[in-house]
């Protein structure tokens, strides 16, 4: 990032501190995994899945939503690193993938649960 002169000092040292910043294309991947949990939906059915392994029909049991309308965010939730896949036969089974990004983001699901909803503080909050 080129160096950066402000038009007004308000005495703070945001020059320096810029001047390392990430550029925006480098938040992209940040802004992507946010974008993924802007949705109800899909942070249920991810949180479901750090919980166990499962296949589209139970997901779409368990949510009460059609096949196709979880499958549609399972491969939103797969493009984004979040959850992984396997085949069994003719059934595809999914679960949390086994990343740092993933496990963070279940730690901070399960935590601001705790915070937001009584019944996930009565139940202990973490899962």
């Amino acid at each position: 990032m080129p160096p950066v002169h402000l038009p007004h000092r308000h005495g703070q040292p945001v020059e320096e501190f810029c001047a390392g910043a990430p550029s925006v294309e480098e938040f992209q991947t940040v802004a992507d995994v946010f974008r993924q949990l802007g949705d109800a939906t899909r942070v249920r059915i991810f949180w479901l899945l750090c919980h166990g392994e499962e296949c589209v029909i139970n997901i779409s049991a368990l949510m009460e939503m059609s096949s196709p309308a979880v499958s549609h965010h399972l491969r939103s939730l797969k493009s984004a690193g979040l959850i992984i896949s396997r085949r069994e036969g003719k059934e595809v089974y999914y679960k949390a993938a086994a990343s740092e990004t993933a496990a963070m983001l279940h730690r901070a699901i399960e935590e601001l649960m705790s915070m937001a909803c009584p019944c996930a503080r009565r139940r202990g909050g973490n899962g």
